[in-house]
């Protein structure tokens, strides 16, 4: 194994969700042109207490396997592997960037991944720290967690909502600060001080937007039947709907929604319900059903159906680069988005034949500026490929459990 050292950095403008900030410079002077910058225990722009600034990405795999409860943190920098505390029967491993959160039936686990990037646009802060278990959420495994800069929102399965305390969970604690009135479907997104929702009156899913108080400030005059699945671009926040998507962004304090339909009648069973992309991407991915993929152009509102055989996972870094599409075969395919033909494929990377299992407990594909992440789960090993080339295998990662399940931090 090669550690790499030279990470491309992301400067782009990035997801809110891996914007993890504890110290916002919005509304900052020329730190320079203060008479106090000079002095040696002026407090550096960007500081977060507790971290070290770097110059580059940091990068770090979760890693988790069901089975054994075991759980690992591989820093992608440095090549080293963090053990943390046993987590078993997880079925889910979700991230906003920093954090990981376990799905199990008992509960779910807050991993405090120890990496983070801060974007504002024309600058951006890469943090690292140490790797710590912050502690147990009290939802099952098909609670929803979706987080800004301030609160963390966890929507259990009955669709009640419980805000956390973000600043609270970067010091290693959980303190819920509100339950939001009523039920939602599906999760209840943070975004521009806000919270969308699509709050469930009698069977009728309707988008509302909410203050971080819970009262509604807004209804867009929108319809979306099954919501399901979403994800934040530059342009907004991405929802799912059965014809469709809605994009809803915010503009001078006022909210709007703009429906992007499917250019076709779609079977239930082939809807785009989990969006995948690198983040700061304004280009998302989800499978159509087994056998095709569905590319979404955020910027030119469209839809693109790829018919590229049994797919497993998928997932694309955008802006010209490949679609990444591991299939049943055990191979990682990629393939040109403009014309939907394969340009490069890779050797077996799974051991043992076909994928078992279903939804988050399948081989999945991270993404960030530079390289894609392809776990094996039964050859212990983790996957580094270079997207920009030819699909090459750039490094492997040895590990001493199965990685089921992986998810990366410090995009």
């Amino acid at each position: 194994m090669t550690v790499r050292r030279n990470v491309t950095p992301w400067v782009s403008a990035a997801l809110v969700l891996t914007a993890l900030l504890t110290a916002s410079c919005a509304g900052e002077t020329d730190e320079s042109s203060r008479p106090e910058a000079s002095s040696p225990s002026a407090t550096p722009h960007g500081y977060v207490e507790g971290a070290q600034e770097a110059a580059e990405q940091q990068s770090r795999l979760l890693l988790n396997d069901p089975g054994s409860g075991n759980s690992r943190v591989l820093d992608l920098v440095t090549g080293e592997v963090h053990r943390t505390a046993r987590t078993q029967g997880a079925v889910r491993l979700g991230t906003d960037g920093r954090f990981g959160y376990l799905h199990a039936p008992g509960g779910t686990h807050v991993l405090d991944s120890g990496s983070w990037t801060v974007d504002h646009g024309d600058h951006v802060h890469y943090y690292s720290a140490a790797v710590r278990d912050v502690g147990e959420l009290p939802v099952g495994r098909r609670a929803e967690v979706r987080s800004d800069v301030a609160v963390t929102a966890v929507t259990d399965e009955d669709g009640k909502t419980v805000l956390y305390d973000r600043g609270e969970l970067e010091k290693g604690g959980i303190a819920p600060s509100r339950t939001l009135e009523g039920t939602y479907a599906g999760a209840v997104v943070p975004y521009e001080a806000h919270l969308l929702a699509f709050a469930d009156e009698g069977g009728t899913a309707k988008l509302v937007v909410l203050d971080r108080k819970g009262a509604r400030v807004s209804f867009p005059d929108v319809k979306c039947e099954e919501p399901r699945g979403d994800a934040l671009t530059r342009r907004g926040v991405v929802l799912g709907c059965a014809d469709g998507a809605l994009l809803v962004r915010e503009e001078d304090g006022a909210f709007t929604a703009e429906e992007i339909p499917y250019d076709q009648d779609v079977p239930a069973a082939e809807r785009a319900t989990s969006f995948h992309g690198r983040p700061g991407s304004d280009t998302l991915t989800a499978p159509a059903g087994d056998r095709a993929v569905w590319v979404l152009d955020v910027t030119e509102r469209s839809w693109t159906r790829m018919d590229t055989g049994r797919v497993v996972a998928v997932n694309t870094a955008g802006e010209g680069s490949p679609l990444l599409v591991l299939e049943t075969d055990g191979s990682l395919h990629g393939y040109d988005i403009a014309t939907g033909k394969r340009t490069a494929r890779t050797t077996t990377l799974l051991t043992g034949g076909e994928p078992a299992g279903t939804g988050g407990s399948t081989p999945v594909i991270e993404v960030d500026r530079g390289r894609a992440y392809v776990n094996d789960p039964k050859g212990k090993r983790v996957f580094e490929i270079d997207y920009n080339d030819d699909l090459r295998i750039a490094r492997s990662f040895d590990l001493d459990i199965e990685p089921v399940l992986m998810a990366e931090t410090g995009r």
